[in-house]
């Protein structure tokens, strides 16, 4: 299994774009700089900031400041705000990892020490200005009114849920906060403290010889409250002699976020982006996965597992690792991370791995180009964690099912689950849990012309799906099914029709009005059985089904009503429609029915379902 944590590990690249962030830093030469790390959910945003931090470790590069200066050093500093999400305010305590930062890079140095002291008094002094109230009000006028009321107040709430001695420590650290700070003779302005507080955290800076740089991370986590409160608290810190800033959110999200903030006041969208673009001078984006990048990355994560499991020696781990990198930079000049490169990344006779390099090979463009995968690093490792739970899962319960197999079936089921539970509904003990349609489409799937059969219909995915190998056709996919009950509950294992369910189907295949002896033959048979029979009396009558009468689906409508169970399956089954040749008399008898709800939405937003039958979905909601 593969772990969804941030890692300096690079498998895609992703060095190359870490040491340019870094070389901006250095370049920098004191100024201040803001970096935004861009990028989707799961897209690698939390790594690259991690490579970041550590090109800027003393090990790496060089710690000469580019105006000549010398001695200056990184103090990398991590703040996430989503762990402070309903906690304490994002704000405060960002300011306060700051203050600890500057405080601990202060030991040793009496004179620095005390200011720094000085800087985290501010601090705190700028804390109390978020009570709000009467300190707010002495802060801002000079004037403690209820000052002492709100120290004891403080206090009083610590030691409800702290010991008498926290409790006094937490007064003595509200009084100790505004000590030599608030005078009463001498009115407060907060505007002047904010400014005091940036000049004295410019000049420590200064006198430490350090470049304070600040990592925001998973901004996009939170909600939309936290996140603005972190981003004015950025803002607050920005600009400063000896300081940079790398955040890293996907920007869709932040422009939701001050959406929200700024509700009711008629924001655009060009105002959106222009809050965040103020607080950002250099845009990243995390660079996307392309084709041969994901090769790389699937094939990296099977060697890693290989390395993990005693399968793979850590030398020929390493120069693996070593031969992507250097292949993924020299893809521009028409190099490719074909199948032979990939094999030779294997130890020759590891016939398992050799595999598992084909596999990669096959599927990778698949899933880059899948819309519900496209390349996502973190979709793909939980696609593969599937897969490989399922394998171990096989073992144990004498299924014996190659890993080739379980990925092309799991692969249908992430990126078009229609067909998969249709192709599943017509897997049963009667034909060996062999699937001729399947059959079919992937010999239709060879010559690219020749039309694919329903459910498959005509999408690209469909036919590079079908001609993957290994072929599914002639396969028995009961083990397959039954392996994947995590996606859904498959009952072909008890799919023998007793009589009564036999009968029943033979009677719903010649149904062509509702009448009180078929409803009770429903009954009596059962919702299992009432299911199956439903459903082979819907692939009976597959040959003569022209989408056009209310009596074609007269079978799925009436078992769901006496059994509501089956509705899930009657779905899956209608889900086949060609929307082109529907007609409103068919589609009018399904408006009542809870189960063919997000089928009709489907119908009703798809750009070839026909006018009239548009009208009739529309018109039967408003009764």
């Amino acid at each position: 299994m593969w772990h969804d944590n941030e890692t300096t590990v690079d498998y895609v690249n992703f060095r190359l774009v870490a040491k340019a962030c870094a070389e901006l830093i250095r370049d920098a030469g004191g100024e201040p700089i803001s970096i935004g790390i861009s990028g989707g959910w799961g897209m690698g945003k939390s790594s690259l900031v991690r490579m970041v931090a550590s090109e800027l470790s003393p090990d790496q590069g060089s710690s000469e400041k580019a105006d000549g200066q010398s001695g200056t050093r990184y103090i990398v500093v991590t703040f996430n705000p989503w762990l402070y999400q309903g906690f304490d305010d994002a704000r405060t305590a960002l300011l306060q990892t700051v203050g600890d930062t500057v405080l601990k890079e202060a030991e040793g140095n009496v004179g620095l020490l005390e200011k720094a002291k000085s800087l985290v008094k501010r601090i705190n002094l700028l804390r109390l200005a978020q009570l709000g109230g009467e300190t707010a009000a002495a802060i801002i006028t000079g004037v403690p009114v209820g000052l002492i009321g709100k120290v004891v107040e403080s206090g009083t709430d610590a030691l409800r849920n702290k010991s008498v001695q926290e409790g006094y420590a937490a007064v003595q650290e509200v009084q100790g906060a505004v000590k030599g700070l608030l005078n009463e003779a001498q009115p407060i302005s907060l505007p002047k403290e904010i400014q005091s507080f940036r000049d004295a955290l410019e000049d420590l800076l200064e006198e430490l010889g350090i470049t304070l740089v600040v990592f925001v991370d998973d901004l996009d986590r939170c909600l939309p409250k936290t996140a603005i409160s972190t981003l004015e608290a950025i803002r607050l810190l920005l600009f400063l002699r000896r300081s940079a800033f790398v955040i890293a959110a996907d920007d869709v999200f932040i422009r939701g976020a001050v959406r929200v903030h700024f509700a009711g006041t008629g924001l655009d969208d060009d105002i959106a982006t222009n809050y965040f673009d103020k607080l950002i001078q250099v845009p990243l984006r995390v660079p996307r996965l392309g084709p041969n990048e994901t090769k790389a990355y699937i094939a990296l994560l099977f060697l890693e597992r290989a390395h993990r499991n005693g399968q793979l020696e850590v030398t020929d781990f390493e120069a693996a690792k070593a031969s992507v990198e250097k292949r993924l930079r020299e893809t521009w000049t028409g190099k490719s991370v074909d199948l032979a490169f990939l094999e030779s990344l294997a130890p020759e006779g590891n016939a398992e791995l050799l595999g598992l390099m084909g596999l990669a090979e096959r599927f990778a463009p698949l899933l880059f180009s899948a819309s519900t995968v496209q390349a996502n690093p973190r979709l793909v490792k939980r696609f593969l964690n599937t897969v490989f739970l399922r394998k171990s899962l096989a073992k144990p319960q004498n299924i014996d099912v190659d890993i080739q197999i379980l990925a092309k079936w799991h692969l249908l089921e992430r990126c078009d689950e229609e067909i998969a539970n249709t192709l599943a509904e017509k897997v049963t003990a009667e034909n060996e849990g062999k699937v001729e349609v399947l059959r079919e489409a992937e010999e239709a799937a060879k010559e690219q012309n020749q039309k694919l059969p329903p459910p498959f219909g005509d999408k690209d995915f469909s036919r590079e799906w079908l001609r993957l190998e290994p072929f599914l056709g002639d396969m028995d996919l009961r083990p397959i099914l039954h392996l994947s009950r995590d996606s859904t509950i498959r009952d072909f294992g008890a799919d023998e029709l007793n009589s009564a369910g036999k009968a029943l189907r033979d009677l719903l295949v010649s149904a062509r009005t509702s009448n009180e002896a078929l409803k009770q033959q429903i009954r009596e048979a059962g919702d299992i059985q009432s299911g199956l029979a439903m459903a082979r009396a819907w692939d009976a009558r597959r040959s003569n089904r022209s989408w056009q009468k209310h009596e074609e689906i007269l079978m799925l409508t009436e078992v769901c009503r006496i059994h509501p169970t089956a509705g899930a399956r009657a779905a899956a089954l209608i889900s086949q429609a060609p929307v082109a040749q529907l007609a409103p008399g068919l589609v009018s008898a399904l408006t009542d029915c809870e189960w063919a709800k997000d089928i009709l939405d489907k119908w009703m937003n798809d750009g070839e379902t026909p006018e009239p039958v548009k009208k009739a979905i529309a018109n039967a909601r408003k009764q």
